[in-house]
Order: structure tokens, then C-alpha cells, then sequence
């Protein structure tokens, strides 16, 4: 007898009937629908933060008072923000990509890697592409005129080695995954404001760009192409389906914090872009760079919970005629 952690036994004999016909994952129809669906709204959302926060004066104010208002504090900050900072490079996400490869190998998961490394480099690519030579900065006269920064490329490359190892991690290890890949994610998208490299905008969108090649490889898994090897102990063994309670309480947990930081995020940002004239006092200048700071870090636990449910939802399969059975079938 084989038994899985106290949840399906069945018989060695079934294991290798399992292997060598109807154990192949099966297309997820929703997890299509739901990576395509993500990865249409986000690179809308893309736009939508171009075009509020920086091709818009009222937006352009809001973020300006924002990235000024990180001043405040700074001093104290920044050398701690700086480190966390100085870790993303070119051999960094380098060294990421080859882990998440490996990973992908030794689960023998060979479509999920090419996916990953879309992943990974699209996201990226995009963001360089969408900052130098698609979006500009027009000079509206509410802020200083700078040239566009918008997408943040080093959220950008926090986010997307977050994904990518969210993507090629078991899945019982994804929930967790992702709970330390928003934190990181936030604390770098916080750091680029605190040295002033970065509006909360720029930092937006990077998460957007993100969650758009990660709706794209969703829908690649939820297709089936990367459906574990025939031959293989994943190809073979069967589980209960996901959403028990190793599932439910990291999800809880990223929607809590996207909660308890949006609500002060959205009182400090009304409060400023209601603001008329200049924005110059302190109190004004640090309620604006507390709401972009709270802002990003709702933004990015909320994508995170967002990116789980789309990556578990891609991994489960749809299968004809029995609901229980496609329940069982090992999720990608």
C-alpha cells in the first residue's frame, strides 16, 4: 500500500495503471479563463497607472508629494533600504532564473521552466521597453519635470523572481512562497521610495507587469503542456485537491495585510489628492509619502493572493464526467 500524508491510499498496482494511461493532467478550462482574464486587466491597469498618475497634473502631484515626502526619515531609513537594493542585478535575476530552472528540472517539469524564464524575461524586457520608449512624462507644471520612470525595474525584478519561484515550488509550498515573495516584493517596491528612486506609481505598474506575464504562464500551465512526465512519482501519485486549510490561512493572511494597509493608504491619498494649491507643509508631505508607502505594500500583497488563486486555479484540472476524479488528479 502507498499512502500520501493521511489523504488517498491506493495500491502500487494502481499507482502503475495511473503511469502509464489516464494519470496525464488534463486542460483546466478555468485556469485559461482566469490566466488570460489577469493578463488582459493588468496590462490594462498598466495604462491606467500611466495615465492617472503621469499623464494627468492631479496625478502627478499626488505621487510628487509622495516621493518629497520620503525625506522624512530618511537618513535613518535609507541605509537599510539601500541594501536591500543593491541585491537585484542583472546577476541576480540571472542567478533566480537558474535556480527556478533547476528546480523545474528535478520535479522534471521541463514546459514549466520555458514558462518561468518567459516569465522572468518578459516581464523585465517589458518594463525597460514600456519606461524608455513607450511611455513620457509630459511637464503638466504640478511637479518637476523628470523624464519617465514609470515602471520601477527593480520591483519589477523583485516581483517577477518572487512569481517565477511561486510558479516552479510544489504545491504545498506555494502558499508560503508567496507570502515571503510579497513581503520581499513590498519591502523592495517601499526602498525605491525611500531613496527617491521610485514614485508609488512606478511601483504600481511594475506589479502589473508582473501580474500580466504571470496571468500569460498561468494560462500556459492550465493548458496541460506542462502536465508532470509520464514514468515519474508526480505523473503517478495522487492527492487531495487543493484549498484545505494549508491553502486558505496564507491567502487569508495576504488579503488581511492587503486590507489593514489599503484602508490608511486610501484615507492618506484622498486626503492629498483632495488637497488644493501646492503641496509644501510637512504634515501634508508625510501623510502622502505614508499613503504611497501603505498603497504599495497593499498593492503587492494583494497581487499576491491574486497570482496564488490564478497558479492554483491553473493547476487544476478539468475532467469529464466525474468531479471527484478530477479533484484527485495531482495539481501542477
Amino acid at each position: 500500500m502507498v499512502a500520501y500524508r493521511g489523504a488517498v491510499t491506493f495500491t502500487e498496482s494502481a499507482a502503475r495503471r495511473a503511469v502509464r494511461g489516464p494519470a496525464r493532467r488534463r486542460a483546466s478550462r478555468d485556469g485559461v479563463r482566469l490566466g488570460l482574464l489577469t493578463a488582459l486587466v493588468s496590462a490594462v491597469a498598466v495604462w491606467g497607472c500611466w495615465e492617472v498618475f503621469v499623464n494627468s497634473a492631479a496625478g502627478q502631484r499626488v505621487d510628487q508629494a509622495a516621493l518629497t515626502g520620503a525625506l522624512y526619515g530618511r537618513s535613518h531609513l535609507w541605509p537599510v533600504a539601500r541594501q536591500l537594493l543593491d541585491v537585484i542585478s542583472v546577476a541576480f535575476i540571472a542567478l533566480v532564473l537558474v535556480t527556478v530552472v533547476l528546480i523545474a528540472a528535478v520535479r522534471r517539469r521541463w514546459m514549466l521552466a520555458i514558462q518561468v524564464t518567459l516569465l522572468l524575461g518578459g516581464a523585465n524586457l517589458t518594463t525597460q521597453l514600456l519606461k524608455a520608449d513607450v511611455f513620457v512624462r509630459p511637464d503638466l507644471g504640478g511637479a518637476p519635470s523628470y523624464s519617465n520612470t514609470l515602471p520601477s525595474g527593480h520591483t519589477t525584478a523583485a516581483a517577477s523572481v518572487s512569481a517565477a519561484l511561486l510558479f516552479v515550488v510544489p504545491p504545498r509550498a506555494r502558499p508560503w512562497v508567496a507570502i515571503a515573495g510579497a513581503s520581499y516584493t513590498a519591502a523592495t517596491g517601499v526602498s525605491t521610495l525611500i531613496g527617491q528612486w521610485h514614485r508609488p506609481s512606478d511601483v504600481l505598474a511594475a506589479l502589473f507587469v508582473v501580474l500580466a506575464w504571470s496571468g500569460l504562464a498561468s494560462a500556459l500551465v492550465a493548458t496541460g503542456l506542462d502536465a508532470p512526465l509520464e514514468g515519474t512519482a508526480t505523473g503517478a501519485v495522487r492527492q487531495v485537491r487543493p484549498g484545505g486549510r494549508q491553502d486558505t490561512l496564507p491567502l487569508s493572511l495576504l488579503a488581511s495585510i492587503a486590507v489593514l494597509a489599503g484602508l490608511p493608504a486610501v484615507v492618506a491619498l484622498r486626503r492629498t489628492w483632495m488637497t488644493t494649491g501646492r503641496i509644501e507643509s510637512g504634515t501634508a508631505l508625510v501623510t502622502a509619502y505614508a499613503g504611497g508607502a501603505l498603497g504599495v505594500v497593499a498593492a503587492t500583497f494583494a497581487a499576491f493572493a491574486l497570482l496564488l488563486v490564478v497558479r492554483r486555479t491553473a493547476g487544476r484540472p478539468t475532467a469529464p464526467g466525474s468531479p471527484q476524479r478530477a479533484s484527485r488528479v495531482l495539481p501542477a
